[in-house]
């Protein structure tokens, strides 16, 4: 067997495997964009993920992009372009042509950014057309398994007594992890230091060790830490408890009105054809009644975020509007 043929064996079983193409890489099938929604898709469809493989964002996106592919016969391939706090890949996609062909995961840094960011290359809110939900996960309050406080009540007191002594870890200046910590002390007034991070490995690894004090990661990357006992949860950030760890209480229950998650969807080039946006949107409801995604979700602590495009629309841009106001409201910016 030559090396060309060993190459296309091998790249054969990955895809039989995983029914997800590598980056870049044409599926069979591969023909002209289609006239009409009916044929779509008549080609790979390619979907920007803007972080690197193997985070919460990677790993969600393609659980749903094997269901599209197996559901819609033409291969979802994840394309990750991360850089300039995702901005990299919503640009690309904001900017790709509208046939359907080019998606976007879309998650709270692009409502983030929104406003964070002083000079962008697109508006999110406009640039970008809203396909469908995916799934919304908390993010849980974490602590180093020393720390004093046991409950949110003791950490705020805690906190009130201690000024600027508490150390706050996140993935990275204005990443939702550090904007759910930003939000909670505009609500209950205690003042921590920010140290950000290059990702929530870092940062884990780092509240694991107790260099820092707490965190508000994201609960997939965090609930086996928090399971095996390595850190200490002492709060999700949704307005209800999660199934994934039903005994943890959430911040709301101790400071009235809290609330911050993460959520996960599917963005398109505004000007998407509306049957393509609808025919997706459909396909993406049908994966999230589908048990086995439904279940491998779960694990990851998140819930369904079913609707049509025009929900989804509706909780991107209430999401942007909400974090407009916590990023004024702690003095954010960057170039």
């Amino acid at each position: 067997m030559s090396a060309g043929t060993r190459c296309a064996a091998v790249l054969g079983a990955f895809v039989l495997a995983s029914g997800v193409l590598p980056s870049g890489m044409p599926g069979p099938g591969f023909s002209p964009a289609p006239a009409h929604a009916e044929d779509y898709p008549a080609k790979p469809v390619k979907w920007v993920v803007p972080y690197t493989p193997g985070g919460t964002t990677d790993i969600l996106a393609r659980i749903i992009a094997q269901y599209l592919s197996e559901s819609l016969h033409h291969q979802f391939i994840i394309d990750n372009r991360p850089g300039a706090g995702n901005n990299i890949g919503t640009e690309a996609v904001a900017t790709a042509p509208p046939d359907g062909y080019t998606l976007l995961l879309v998650n709270p840094a692009n409502g983030i950014n929104a406003t964070l960011y002083k000079k962008l290359p697109f508006d999110f809110l406009h640039d970008i057309a809203p396909v469908a939900g995916i799934t919304r996960t908390p993010n849980v309050m974490e602590v180093t398994p020393g720390f004093p406080a046991r409950d949110v009540a003791e950490f705020i007191a805690w906190g009130k007594a201690h000024p600027g002594k508490i150390n706050m870890a996140s993935s990275g200046n204005g990443t939702s992890v550090h904007l759910s910590g930003e939000l909670f002390m505009a609500m209950t007034g205690i003042k921590m230091t920010h140290v950000p991070y290059r990702g929530a490995a870092p940062a884990i690894t780092d509240i694991i060790a107790g260099t820092v004090d707490v965190l508000f990661d994201n609960l997939p990357s965090s609930i086996e830490f928090v399971r095996s006992g390595k850190m200490r949860a002492l709060a999700v950030t949704t307005a209800a408890r999660n199934p994934a760890l039903p005994e943890v209480p959430t911040v709301g229950e101790t400071v009235a009105g809290y609330e911050a998650s993460a959520w996960f969807g599917i963005g398109a080039p505004r000007g998407t054809p509306a049957a393509i946006v609808q025919k997706l949107n459909e396909a993406v409801n049908e994966a999230l009644a589908d048990p086995r995604v439904v279940d491998k979700l779960a694990e990851l602590g998140g819930v369904p975020l079913t609707g049509s495009a025009e929900d989804f629309g509706r909780l991107m841009a209430a999401e942007t509007e909400k974090w407009a106001r916590v990023v004024k409201f702690a003095g954010i910016s960057i170039e």
